[in-house]
């Protein structure tokens, strides 16, 4: 290969894995500088603590790791409150005392981390400071308060990190998964809609609504993130909820269709709406893979005229069906078919309406911050 080559194949594999390495770099840097103030702060096991707590609350974007950080600290105090108290209660110098004290701090704790996730790191720092406390001789409320300290320090250094070193908004980070869910949305339609003319394969279609589904609960989770930010007032973009809700009604949608499009619609339904059918998913499709597009680069949303034109042929060819008395020879089972069919393709167009709204003002915020 020559020199121009490899400059581009590792210009084009940085671009790939900007993010990736970008966090491997901000992960690296919060670790050694919560390492450095432990020792200003001479914390036991030179800071072990803190190094721990700056590793596992950085996260790829700055509201993940206000939201990780926040959790890690609620838990870790309640968890070093709860054990300083047992410490100083129950005694646990020898082992069988040692067993009553571990139980005690454990369980309780062990289900308020069931009851809210906030909470899961407690358990652990619980069995830190009562264990800490008797193999170093340390008194419990040191103990506790060493670790209490320690979490804070490492949690802090992560979201100066985060903040600083090549932040990541997590509102971008939405946008972009958004653009992706959309695109896949368009890429499974084509066998959807296949299925109401001829068989499909069931097991495939199920499979690539789960994949879906999971898609859309890990941008229901970078939303979470956007929130976070937003109340610390680290971010002052729309909020990514609004966008989410829309992505999961359309994923209902497809869910729905793909139940329509469990067997080929009966005949003369199949033959006569195959076409205006076929027109609704080749316009479904560009109106999906054009939004990603537009949310992406945070531009407008695009015109919907094909759509509208295609949604209208569909409803006239059903509405003249109607007329001449076709549904009459239908059987209960596909006459249900057919209106839930009808039913799915409306939904998905007032839900792609709201798409395009929320489209629009993801594009407006970016032009009220230039």
């Amino acid at each position: 290969m020559t020199a121009a080559k490899i400059w581009r194949a590792l210009k084009a594999w940085y671009q790939a894995k900007k993010a990736h390495l970008r966090y491997c770099l901000r992960l690296t840097i919060a670790g050694l500088l919560a390492f450095g103030l432990a020792q200003v702060g001479n914390f036991p096991l030179h800071g072990l603590w803190a190094v721990l707590t700056a590793v596992v609350v950085t996260q790829i974007s700055i509201g993940g790791s206000l939201q990780a950080t926040t959790e890690y600290v609620v838990g870790t105090l309640c968890g070093a409150i709860y054990a300083t108290g047992v410490a100083l209660l129950v005694p646990h110098q020898t082992v069988p005392q040692l067993y009553v004290a571990l139980g005690l701090s454990i369980a309780p704790l062990a289900l308020l981390a069931a009851i809210d996730a906030k909470f899961r790191v407690a358990p652990f720092t619980a069995v830190i400071v009562l264990f800490v406390s008797n193999e170093f001789r340390q008194s419990p409320l040191e103990s506790g308060a060493l670790r209490v300290m320690e979490v804070i320090l490492g949690g802090v250094t992560a979201i100066i990190v985060a903040t600083l070193i090549f932040p990541e908004r997590a509102h971008a980070r939405a946008l972009a998964a958004a653009a992706q869910i959309l695109e896949r949305f368009a890429n499974v339609l084509p066998l959807i809609f296949s299925g109401f003319t001829k068989q499909i394969d069931l097991e495939d279609l199920n499979t690539r609504q789960d994949e879906l589904g999971a898609a859309v609960v890990g941008l229901q989770t970078i939303a979470g993130e956007v929130k976070q930010e937003r109340l610390t007032s680290l971010a002052r973009g729309d909020e990514a909820a609004p966008l989410t809700r829309t992505l999961l009604r359309l994923r209902h949608d497809l869910v729905i269709l793909g139940r329509a499009a469990a067997e080929p619609l009966p005949q003369p339904f199949g033959k006569r709406l195959a076409p205006m059918l076929q027109a609704i998913c080749g316009g479904v499709i560009d109106n999906l893979n054009a939004n990603a597009a537009a949310l992406a680069r945070r531009k407008g949303p695009p015109p919907s005229q094909d759509l509208d034109c295609a949604y209208d042929g569909y409803t006239q060819e059903l509405a003249a069906l109607r007329q001449e008395g076709v549904t009459r020879t239908l059987s209960g089972q596909d006459v249900e078919r057919v209106f839930a069919l009808g039913f799915a393709l409306e939904q998905l167009r007032r839900d792609l309406v709201d798409l395009q709204r929320c489209v629009s003002d993801s594009a407006q915020t970016r032009k009220r911050k230039s």
